[in-house]
């Protein structure tokens, strides 16, 4: 799959310019400039949703036997695994992250449309008894037109999570890709059209969030809106949407903690830091950006996360075709100076960098793995996100003060306790104040698993079986057989 010098955007079924002309798209991993991709406007827009609302009002997707659309959607994630050896390389170079890492994303896209897929025919109602003289039933129908918004971090995931799920509930789809990583997403395009989905089913357009991403939330005809991002932009969704009573999934952001009890193996954990903060440099919004020890074990943990921390081999992620001890770079300059800058603001508070915290002297957006120690719960960088490979350190003496400390941020996305302590772990995940929470190994779970915040990050479920229902709207038809009209 040859790098394009240029890519439109896909709305109707056709490859199009965009009203507001191109954007550059930057490879993280060597600073230079990697393609150009066409950007929607307003008008752009509006023609994509158009196109959604025709192919819904037509009834073809509704029209089908839920196992044959679930069997379309299955076919989708089929045609990524076909191409995940030339799409790989493209979401690595708009993106930063190794190659390695790059190919479980697909893998990962391609997950999320065999479970939909497979989960399409299961949609079902249920009947109500209400006597004899009357029959009633409730069935599931497609809001019609989905607009969803997708994030830089993980673009082809991100995508799959929502379209895989729209589709599957017969809704047609119009996807606002990211700026800094729109390339990859023109293969969900071709997807569509290689299972024989009708124009206009998927549209796929990148845009800014302040022209194309408010023509979408805003439009009267999207009847659902799905936004994974900052806290920030989730509100002026959430205030836009609430223009036209479009009910919203928001995925925002994390500052989530792992409680280590004194009883916790730390050698285990060490493989919790790898993949907890150092997967995708960071950029995770379940990162575990907090670890919360037990005073008595905080020195011989520190030791052991300086040593995970050091052994991460940095640098362009297109060298770094296979799965091991490495990382690439964050997605941007500009995110990655942030990051840079988080930690300078935590050492001026009185933080201390065990190691890391400081840019690669080599082209390109990369930060060192980062451990801050002598992390207070006041600090910026223990409230803030930070949304890079940088993990703060803090400690406790009691579980009540670890719980405390846990959820002292006003997110809730994620929580994690490592204890051999059965009793223990129970206490800590009644509460912790988070939709999901992990014991004895960060990321438990899968597609199977609803994921979705309290409090600051957002509301609303995506992955598992409670993700279908933000797609669907509850109709309950009652019939009267007796003959006469009231109740008795």
């Amino acid at each position: 799959m040859e790098l394009q010098d240029f890519y439109q955007n896909y709305i109707d079924g056709a490859w199009v310019d965009g009203g507001a002309g191109r954007i550059d798209v930057t490879n993280p991993g060597t600073g230079e400039v990697l393609t150009q991709h066409a950007m929607a406007d307003a008008e752009d827009v509006a023609r994509a949703v158009a196109a959604a609302k025709r192919v819904h009002e037509s009834g073809v997707l509704t029209a089908m036997r839920p196992v044959e659309r679930g069997r379309m959607v299955q076919a989708m994630g089929r045609f990524l695994l076909d191409n995940v050896d030339g799409l790989a390389p493209l979401l690595t170079m708009e993106q930063g992250k190794p190659l390695w890492e790059a190919r479980m994303e697909i893998e990962g896209a391609a997950r999320y449309f065999e479970y939909y897929g497979n989960q399409a025919e299961t949609v079902e109602g249920r009947s109500i008894p209400l006597g004899a003289k009357y029959y009633d039933f409730t069935t599931y129908e497609p809001f019609g037109v989905s607009g969803q918004i997708i994030p830089w971090n993980y673009p082809v995931e991100m995508t799959a999570r929502s379209l895989s799920a729209g589709l599957a509930t017969a809704n047609a789809c119009v996807v606002k890709t990211p700026e800094m990583t729109p390339v990859t997403n023109f293969i969900f395009a071709k997807a569509a059209e290689a299972v024989g989905l009708p124009a206009g089913a998927v549209n796929i357009l990148c845009g800014y969030g302040h022209e194309a991403g408010a023509a979408l939330t805003s439009h009267p005809d999207v009847r659902q809106i799905v936004f994974t991002g900052s806290v920030k932009t989730g509100q002026a969704i959430a205030a836009a949407a609430a223009q036209t009573l479009a009910p919203c999934v928001l995925e925002l952001g994390g500052k989530s903690a792992a409680i280590v009890h004194e009883d916790a193996d730390l050698e285990a954990f060490e493989g919790n830091v790898r993949w907890g903060i150092y997967f995708n440099a960071g950029q995770v919004c379940s990162a575990m950006s907090r670890v919360i020890v037990h005073e008595n074990r905080k020195a011989e943990l520190l030791e052991r996360m300086e040593a995970v921390a050091k052994s991460l081999d940095v640098g362009p992620g297109i060298d770094r075709p296979e799965f091991g001890a490495n990382m690439g770079a964050m997605v941007s300059v500009a995110q990655r100076d942030r990051a840079e800058g988080m930690v300078a603001e935590a050492q001026a508070e009185g933080a201390r960098v065990v190691t890391g915290g400081r840019k690669l002297n080599i082209p390109g957006a990369f930060l060192e793995p980062t451990v801050l120690a002598d992390v207070t719960p006041d600090m910026t960088v223990a409230q803030e996100e930070i949304f890079g490979p940088v993990v703060s350190v803090l400690s406790f003496s009691t579980p009540e003060e670890a719980i405390s400390i846990a959820n002292g941020t006003p997110y809730g996305l994620v929580g994690g306790t490592f204890t051999g302590n059965l009793d223990q772990a129970m206490r800590d995940a009644q509460a912790i104040r988070a939709g999901q929470v992990f014991v004895n190994e960060w990321y438990a779970g899968g597609v199977e698993t609803p994921f979705g915040g309290y409090g600051q990050s957002g509301y609303g479920r995506e992955k598992g079986r409670e993700a279908l229902w933000n797609y669907v709207q509850t109709k309950n038809v009652a019939i009267s057989i007796g003959g006469g009209a009231g109740r008795t």
